[in-house]
Order: structure tokens, then C-alpha cells, then sequence
């Protein structure tokens, strides 16, 4: 609120401020009628003056050099603008920054505090950009480790933004893994895991449907058919694609013996089945090893024999 308290003092945002006696220039007011304020007064010394804005009503203090040379702004109608973002940001502003004027204070839906430019939340009420809870999303982080095993530290400490340090909850190591390898499930222990050629691992068949309607299926091994097909084979996230069949093969050793095998039998028996890779290139990350979906009874015939013998070696 804006009062006098005296005929020498003004109040301003709850600052007072003493009067200064000097005469109001005309070129002054015209410039400041020019600008949307009116000179209530001339404040503190000859180099300040009192301008109330004619949009709201609000009494700002304002260098004379400012009013003559650029154009003023009122504080009230700033805040409300600030404000006015934050609700279309989906956030609630709680204050300005006191030590840097570029900077707020926000409260998100989570209702979590956080500190953001202006110039970043108007973006975001705009849609431009995005933002995010730095403690949900950490909580989030640890969550997705600790699904997988691992235990979050920290961040990275080479400061790579996409590394996180974990420590391995079941023998204790710790090292630097990328976020996305956590979320994928593509990465293992440097302390107690073993290569792939002694992990266990599977002998799959995927299919996928590309974009002309064709059907196709791929046979292969991995650790984790799932990571494999959804972060890796696939380039389109909406094509339509599904894992049929997956057999359990002790080592990674053993499955690359078992996949070589059928494929050398398919492309032998059935070479009129193998699809050129011209019709899912960009489709599906891989050049070879791919089927006419009709093979995919016969495929899976071929894993049903290669479960039992691996039933049968295991007995």
C-alpha cells in the first residue's frame, strides 16, 4: 500500500521515502502520460520520482533517467504477469528471488519449492518447454534403480548429466552407470556379474508388423528380449510388434551356438522366406536375421525341439 505518512515522507512498498521539494518539469509528466504513469512526487533527491501506473494504481520509485530514456516498468503489474505465467505453468508463485532479479520462487502441484527464471516459466506457460520436480524426479531415479537391484548415490561424478553413481545392493560394488541403461535394463555388474558368454540368457522370436502391413518375425538371443526389443530392434514406438516366444538357454555361449544353428537350417530349408532388408529398413534396426511372418509356425516348432534338448542336457 502505497501512503503518506507525512507531508515530507511517501511510503512506497512499505519503504518510506522523504519528499523532495524540487519542481516538476512538463516535459517529465508528458514523457510519463506518454509511458501509461502519472508523477505523484519527487523522492529522496532530484534523481527520483514517485510514477503511479495507470493500468493498476500502483506508486512505483524510478529514476528521472529512466523515465526520459527507456520505459519504466510498474512492479505491481510485473508480479501480476509473473503470477499470471505461474498459474498457466500449472505452478504457484510464491516470490521474487531477492538476490538475483531474474530469478522466482515457485510452488509446484507436488508441492515442492522451486527456483526458476521468469524468462523459463513463461516458456513453459507457453508450452515451449517442460519442467520438472528435481526431488520427485530423484525419488524417481532411485525407485528405478532400486527395481533393478541397485542402490542410487548420486550424481555422476565425472559430471556426465546422463550418469548416475549406484552402488549394486547384493555385493556391494559401485559404479557409474547412464540413466538410461538403469530404465532399459542394458548394463551389469562390474563386481559380480558374469560376461555374456557365461550369463544365462535366451533364444527368442519377435514379430513385428511393418508400415505397407507386412508380417515379419526375428529369431535371435539376448539377456533381455524385452530391453532388446523395445530400446533397441524398434525405430517407430507405435509399430506393432510382439515377443512369441522365448527359451531359457543356460549360457550366452550356448544360445549364440543354438541361434547360428537355426539360422543356417531356415536359410537352408526355406531361403524363399528370407525378407530383403530394404522393406523394414528404418523400421527395425537390424539387416539380417529377419523372416516372411508365414515361417512363424515352423520357428517356433524349431524352439519347442531346442527346449527339450536343453531340457534333456540339464537332466
Amino acid at each position: 500500500m502505497n501512503t503518506f505518512h507525512t507531508p515530507n515522507i511517501m511510503t512506497i512498498d512499505d519503504f518510506p521515502f522523504s519528499i523532495h521539494t524540487g519542481a516538476i518539469k512538463p516535459k517529465w509528466t508528458d514523457e510519463a502520460r506518454k509511458k501509461r504513469f502519472d508523477i505523484v512526487a519527487r523522492v529522496v533527491d532530484r534523481l527520483h520520482l514517485a510514477l503511479q501506473c495507470k493500468e493498476c494504481g500502483h506508486i512505483n520509485k524510478t529514476r528521472l533517467y529512466t523515465l526520459m530514456s527507456a520505459t519504466p516498468l510498474c512492479q505491481n503489474c510485473l508480479e501480476q504477469a509473473w503470477k499470471d505465467d505461474a498459474i498457466a505453468a500449472d505452478l504457484m508463485f510464491l516470490r521474487r528471488d531477492p538476490s538475483n532479479r531474474h530469478y522466482g520462487h515457485y510452488r509446484l502441484p507436488c508441492g515442492h519449492e522451486i527456483r526458476r527464471q521468469f524468462a523459463l516459466i513463461k516458456r513453459v506457460a507457453a508450452g515451449t518447454t517442460g519442467l520438472r520436480c528435481e526431488t520427485c524426479h530423484a525419488v524417481s531415479e532411485a525407485a528405478e534403480a532400486e527395481a533393478q537391484g541397485w542402490e542410487l548415490l548420486g550424481p555422476d561424478l565425472k559430471g556426465d548429466p546422463n550418469y548416475r553413481e549406484f552402488r549394486h545392493i547384493t555385493c556391494g560394488h559401485e559404479q557409474r552407470i547412464a540413466r538410461s541403461n538403469i530404465q532399459t535394463q542394458r548394463f551389469s555388474c562390474g563386481g559380480c556379474s558374469l560376461g555374456w558368454p557365461a550369463a544365462p540368457s535366451f533364444i527368442y522370436v519377435m514379430a513385428f508388423v511393418t508400415a505397407t502391413g507386412r508380417e515379419l518375425v526375428k529369431v535371435g538371443f539376448s539377456r533381455n528380449p524385452k530391453s532388446r526389443l523395445h530400446h533397441q530392434l524398434k525405430v517407430d514406438p507405435e509399430m506393432p510388434c510382439t515377443i512369441l516366444r522365448v527359451v531359457a538357454v543356460p549360457t550366452g555361449q550356448k544360445a549364440i551356438i543354438l541361434e547360428k544353428s537355426l539360422h543356417k537350417r531356415l536359410k537352408r530349408d526355406h531361403s524363399d522366406k528370407v525378407v530383403n532388408p530394404s522393406s523394414f529398413r528404418n523400421q527395425i534396426r537390424v539387416v539380417s536375421e529377419i523372416y516372411d511372418g508365414s515361417l512363424a509356425p515352423v520357428i517356433l516348432e524349431h524352439l519347442d525341439r531346442i527346449e527339450v534338448e536343453i531340457a534333456g542336457s540339464a537332466a
